[in-house]
């Protein structure tokens, strides 16, 4: 075992009883996941520059409603690889997929945020007859309104272009991770993330190939868009839920977006919350969260064989 590998987590998550760190190696990359309930099961996809611990919170409490709770490090960033290529937002999926396959599940609930969102709609509009449900937020979808948001010129945000220039980012930032990162931390939480939590983050992102592999996820987004614009010629037909925390983005670019691509989409904000609603408010997006899933849930003998069987063990 190298010494990389060694140092990677594994077993029981502290502070997290009954669940466990895990791994899978998925579609030419290596994956790093934390899982624990039982139940349908419900994916929850990070944004940048979090990690699946952006979730913490909010993960016991869907697994006390009856959910197997999976939260995947995506590729290039937690302790997942950081492969050289690959970040397409629809490879990023079939890296969830294929996880998702070789746990033996047919059907998901599938949440994300930020980066997540993106990869998320990807995954729905590939394998939409996976997903029984699907769950937007505090993000924008490339090809449905993410391209005007990112053009500075007419008032939109400079990030998303440096960061496409993946190379010269990663130049320049490395080595100042905390000055870099800490604003973005700082604004992504109306409560504020605790001084471990920060320093989780900032130990992942200041890796050797830490901010490169987030990077990564931002240098695919017009060929994103491209793709998600011929994906969407089939428009979603899976219950959609937007939701945003009410100190996290404007709602109504992903909103919009996302009743161009899917028929049947509502909406909700968070009370309390921010970009990381997850973190702020978990009690409140974990019920909202439920409340969507449970309103969604085809009767027992709807389901499929394998999770009709896993309930009654």
């Amino acid at each position: 075992m190298s010494q990389a590998a060694a140092t990677l987590p594994t077993g029981p998550v502290e502070g997290m009883a009954d669940f466990q760190h895990a791994y899978a190696d998925v579609n030419g990359t290596r994956i790093h996941y934390v899982i624990g309930g039982g139940g349908p099961a419900v994916v929850l996809l990070h944004g940048w520059p979090y990690t699946w611990l952006v979730w913490q919170k909010m993960m016991p409490l869907l697994a006390e409603s009856g959910y197997t709770v999976i939260a995947p490090d995506l590729r290039g960033t937690g302790d997942s690889a950081t492969p050289a290529d690959g970040y397409s937002k629809v490879n990023v999926a079939t890296d969830v997929h294929e996880l998702v396959t070789q746990l033996g599940i047919r059907s998901i609930n599938l949440v994300g945020m930020d980066i997540g969102t993106m990869v998320a709609f990807a995954y729905a509009a590939s394998f939409p007859d996976e997903v029984r449900t699907l769950v937007l937020s505090e993000s924008v979808i490339p090809g449905f309104g993410l391209e005007e948001l990112m053009n500075p010129a007419t008032g939109g945000y400079w990030h998303f272009g440096f960061f496409r220039q993946v190379r010269l980012a990663t130049m320049l930032t490395t080595g100042h991770e905390a000055e870099f990162l800490g604003g973005n931390w700082r604004m992504g939480s109306v409560n504020g993330f605790a001084d471990e939590e920060i320093a989780e983050y900032l130990r992942q992102y200041s890796k050797p190939e830490g901010l490169r592999g987030g990077f990564e996820h931002y240098g695919t987004l017009l060929e994103d868009g491209k793709t998600n614009r011929q994906l969407a010629a089939t428009p979603l037909t899976m219950p959609v839920l937007v939701v945003n925390g009410d100190g996290g983005l404007p709602q109504n670019i992903l909103l919009d977006g996302v009743r161009r691509a899917a028929v049947s989409v509502e909406s909700d904000v968070l009370p309390a919350a921010g970009h990381a609603f997850a973190a702020d408010n978990p009690s409140a997006g974990a019920e909202r969260l439920h409340r969507f899933f449970a309103a969604n849930t085809p009767r027992p003998s709807d389901e499929p064989a394998d999770e009709v069987a896993s309930k009654k063990e």
